[in-house]
């Protein structure tokens, strides 16, 4: 349970100086990248899914 708890917390801890870093230093995107990503989501999540069922169906 010790070992959770110390995982979750480096787990916060790095979400919140990460966050603020990327916020300040990234770049910013153009509607035409967000798109372009944005393309490729449902299918990736689809073959996810897809992935997930075969190692649930394997198991």
């Amino acid at each position: 349970m010790g070992v959770l708890i110390a995982i979750l917390a480096i787990l916060f801890v790095s979400l919140f100086i990460l966050i603020p870093l990327l916020e300040k230093y990234g770049k910013e995107r153009s509607p035409e990248e967000l798109q372009n990503i944005t393309r490729w989501m449902i299918p990736l999540m689809i073959i996810l899914i897809i992935a997930m069922a075969i190692r649930y169906l394997m198991s």
